[in-house]
C-alpha cells in the first residue's frame, strides 16, 4: 500500500467493488448488443435520456451549491470534531447528516486514531445517508431536509445510548492511521477537456430538468426532420458521457475515492454526479428491463408484500457503498415504494463510510451497521402504521 491524498480513503474491498461493478456493466452491454430487439433498445435509450434529464442535472446543482459553500465558508471538520471532544456525539451526527460521505469519513478518521469513541461512530453511520442525500434533496428537497433531520436526531440518540449502555472505552482504537490503497502509481489523471464538454452539455440539461418538472412536453418544442426524438437523443448521449466517465478509469484498474475536498469544484461535480448517475441509470435499468423481459409487474409485487417493503429497505442499507442506496431512493421517487422504507434506508444504510469501517475494525463495523439497523426498523415501521399501512 502506498500513501496518497491525507483527504483520501479507499480500500482494497472498496475498490474491488467499484470494479466488478465496471465489469458488469460490460459484460451486460455486451449481452444487450447482440441480443437486444428494438423495443429493448428504445427502453435502455429513454431510461440513460430521462435519468439525466431529471436527474443527473438537478444532481449536479445541487453538488454545485454545496461544494461551493463549503469552500466559500472554509470549513475545517476536521478540526470542528477534535476541538469539541464534549460535543463529539453530537457533532458527529451533524457531520453524518450531511449529504455524501465525507462527515461520516471525517468521523472514522478520528476515530482510528483513538480521539473520538465507538457511539460518535454509531452516530455518525446512523445519521448519514450518504450519496443518496444528494438524489432526494434535488428532486424533492422538503423531504430531503426532512431526512437528514430524522437521521441526525436518531443518530445522535442512538450514539448517547451506545455509550451510556457500553461506555466510552468500548471498542476505542488506539491510534492506528486509517488504511489508505492506491491500486497503481498514481491518482487517475481526469481529462480537462471532457470535464469541459460535460459542463457545456449540463447547462441544456439543466434547463431541460426544469422544463420537464413543470411537466411540459418537451418533445413539441423540439421536433426536426433531422433527428428523431431530439431530447432523448441528447439526454442518451450525455447520461452515456456520465457512464463512460465513472467506468473506464475503473476497468482500467485506477482507484475509485469520492472527490477530494482539495479538487476544484467543477471536478469534485463531475465526479460524484457520474457516480450516482451510474446507479440511477441501473435504478431505471432495472425497473423497466425487469418489467419488459419478464412481464413482470414489480408494482404488484410491492403491494403483495407490502408490508416487508421497510424490513427490505433496511436491509438494503446494510450493504455496503452508496449504490444500492441510491437505487432504494430512486425506486421511492418513482412512486414504487412507500417513504417509510426510504426512511428506513436512509437510517440503516451507511453509505461509502462503511468501506473504511470495514477495513479498520471488521468488528466495529459489524456492530455499528447493526445498531443503526434497530432505530431504522423502529422509527420505519412507526411511520408505517401511522401513515402507510
Amino acid at each position: 500500500m502506498s500513501q496518497i491524498s491525507p483527504n483520501i480513503l479507499v480500500t482494497p474491498f472498496a475498490l474491488k467493488y467499484q470494479q466488478m461493478l465496471s465489469y458488469s456493466f460490460l459484460i451486460i452491454a455486451a449481452f444487450l448488443f447482440f441480443n437486444i430487439d428494438n423495443d429493448t433498445w428504445m427502453i435502455i435509450k429513454s431510461s440513460i435520456a430521462d435519468a439525466y434529464i431529471n436527474v443527473t442535472s438537478f444532481v449536479a446543482g445541487t453538488l454545485l451549491i454545496f461544494f461551493f459553500l463549503e469552500k466559500f465558508f472554509n470549513i475545517d471538520l476536521n478540526k470542528l470534531l477534535h476541538n469539541r471532544p464534549k460535543l463529539e456525539i453530537l457533532i458527529s451526527s451533524g457531520l453524518g447528516a450531511l449529504p455524501g460521505c465525507g462527515g461520516a469519513i471525517i468521523v472514522l478518521t478520528q476515530y482510528s486514531r483513538g480521539k473520538i469513541s465507538f457511539g460518535s461512530v454509531v452516530a455518525t453511520l446512523t445519521a448519514t445517508m450518504g450519496d443518496a442525500a444528494f438524489l432526494l434533496i434535488a428532486k424533492d428537497p422538503k423531504m430531503g431536509f426532512l431526512i437528514m433531520i430524522i437521521g441526525f436526531f436518531v443518530g445522535f440518540i442512538s450514539g448517547v445510548l451506545v455509550n451510556k449502555i457500553h461506555g466510552k472505552s468500548f471498542m476505542k482504537m488506539n491510534g492506528c492511521d486509517i488504511i489508505r490503497l492506491n491500486s497503481k502509481t498514481s491518482d487517475y489523471k481526469a481529462s480537462k477537456t471532457l470535464d469541459v464538454f460535460w459542463i457545456i452539455l449540463l447547462i441544456p440539461g439543466i434547463i431541460l430538468g426544469v422544463l420537464s418538472a413543470f411537466q411540459i412536453n418537451l418533445e413539441e418544442y423540439f421536433v426536426n426532420n433531422i433527428i428523431e426524438d431530439p431530447i432523448t437523443f441528447f439526454g442518451f448521449l450525455a447520461g452515456t458521457l456520465c457512464l463512460i466517465m465513472w467506468i473506464i478509469p475503473l476497468i482500467s484498474g485506477l482507484k475509485y475515492s469520492p472527490s477530494k475536498p482539495d479538487q476544484p469544484i467543477l471536478r469534485r461535480t463531475v465526479a460524484d454526479t457520474n457516480f450516482i448517475t451510474t446507479w440511477v441509470v441501473l435504478a431505471f435499468l432495472t425497473y423497466e428491463l425487469t418489467v419488459h423481459l419478464g412481464n413482470i409487474n414489480l408494482e404488484t409485487i410491492f403491494q403483495s408484500y407490502y408490508i416487508l417493503i421497510p424490513l427490505i429497505g433496511v436491509l438494503i442499507g446494510f450493504l455496503p457503498g452508496c449504490g444500492p442506496q441510491i437505487l432504494v431512493t430512486t425506486l421511492y421517487l418513482n412512486g414504487i415504494i412507500p417513504l417509510a422504507a426510504q426512511i428506513g434506508n436512509a437510517i440503516s444504510n451507511d453509505g461509502d463510510a462503511l468501506f473504511p469501517a470495514i477495513a479498520l475494525h471488521p468488528k466495529a463495523a459489524l456492530i455499528a451497521t447493526i445498531y443503526s439497523g434497530v432505530p431504522a426498523i423502529i422509527v420505519s415501521y412507526a411511520y408505517f402504521f401511522s401513515f402507510e399501512f
